[in-house]
């Protein structure tokens, strides 16, 4: 069986989460996704799971464990998919690995750089054009060809620190026309993507979707294999 921590604080009432609800319902029969709370104990051991999607909602509960969460899955080699706040926070996660003191506007919590800061037109419930990067997992997964991705979002990366992300081993694999950078990945690492976009507000099993569970199950049988 493959496990997937869904990290985020559910809320029935917003759209993109009743989404999810429906994609854990389309997944295979031997993947087993749950919504772990990021206040409960199991936010505390994401590690143990096969993959953890960092969800859509932000300020979470207990920021800390999503950061924490992220760093696991950056150095194990964890897939993870990061939407919406899941981008910012990984953004801001990989940035404060490099030693810049990022922040996020929504919170900044004193931060000397804001790292996510508001975008100039906030995408709320919108839906913009992502042209996907060749050669990465968003491309593959996606194609190389524009398409429409959903938006719920007020904030995003700023681009004077897409260079030091860079240099950390991110590559940019999708941009947008309003905003920005729309999706990064890490180079070194089997599957580490997150996006502004939410695809599961396209499709319960959106191909990006479909990759990265494909990713969960190819870590659970080396997990098995080991």
């Amino acid at each position: 069986m493959t496990t997937i921590a869904l990290l985020g604080d559910r809320n029935p009432e917003f759209a993109t989460h009743r989404a999810l609800d429906e994609t854990l319902l389309a997944l295979p029969s031997d993947v087993h996704a749950s919504w772990v709370a990021t206040d409960s104990a199991a936010a505390r051991h994401t590690g143990a799971y096969d993959a953890v999607w960092i969800s859509p909602g932000s300020p979470y509960r207990d920021d800390d464990a999503v950061f924490r969460a992220i760093g696991t899955a950056r150095v194990l080699g964890q897939p993870l998919l990061g939407t919406c706040a899941g981008f910012q926070y990984a953004a801001i996660e990989i940035a404060r690995n490099t030693s810049i003191d990022a922040g996020h506007a929504e919170n900044p919590e004193g931060a000397k750089e804001i790292v996510i800061d508001r975008l100039a037109c906030g995408l709320y419930g919108q839906r913009t054009m992502v042209h996907p990067i060749a050669g990465t997992h968003v491309a593959a997964a996606c194609g190389d060809e524009p398409f429409e991705g959903y938006h719920f979002c007020g904030f995003g990366l700023r681009p004077e620190y897409v260079p030091a992300l860079e240099y950390a081993g991110v590559v940019v694999s999708a941009w947008g026309d309003d905003a920005g950078a729309e999706a990064i990945e890490l180079t070194d690492h089997p599957f580490f993507v997150a996006t502004l976009f939410q695809p599961q507000m396209a499709d319960p099993m959106h191909p990006l979707i479909r990759a990265f569970v494909d990713a969960a199950q190819t870590a659970a049988m080396g997990v098995r294999a080991a």
